[in-house]
């Protein structure tokens, strides 16, 4: 009987343990396809990473003029018919937004998905 005892509880440590080690071995396939989707979302934008401080002068001009203290943390630029349109992501004293600006310093309306 004591035998029966040991036998069904190390049965039920090991299905105990088998259950941990697959719950382990799941969490990172999850967080390489979140990885993925974040990869195609920034495919399917066009938009290319570029350094803030290779802007043209007219949009570092605006963003000081027109958006009072915001500092540009991040640029990404895409060119459309012809002409350079970059995506910023701006921080005005701690709040982040984004916004959208043509080469030339005009700014675009446009919703960020």
């Amino acid at each position: 009987m004591k035998k029966l005892g040991i036998t069904l509880v190390a049965a039920a440590g090991m299905f105990m343990f088998t259950q941990n080690v697959q719950a382990q071995v799941e969490e990172p396939e999850e967080i390489e396809q979140i990885e993925t989707v974040e990869e195609a979302q920034e495919k399917k934008d066009d938009y290319k990473a570029v350094d803030v401080l290779a802007l043209p002068q007219a949009v570092k001009d605006a963003v000081m003029t027109d958006m009072n203290g915001a500092v540009a943390e991040e640029a990404w630029v895409k060119e459309k018919d012809g002409k350079s349109v970059y995506k910023l992501a701006l921080n005005t004293d701690g709040v982040k937004t984004k916004a959208y600006i043509d080469q030339e310093g005009n700014w675009i309306e446009k919703k960020d998905k």
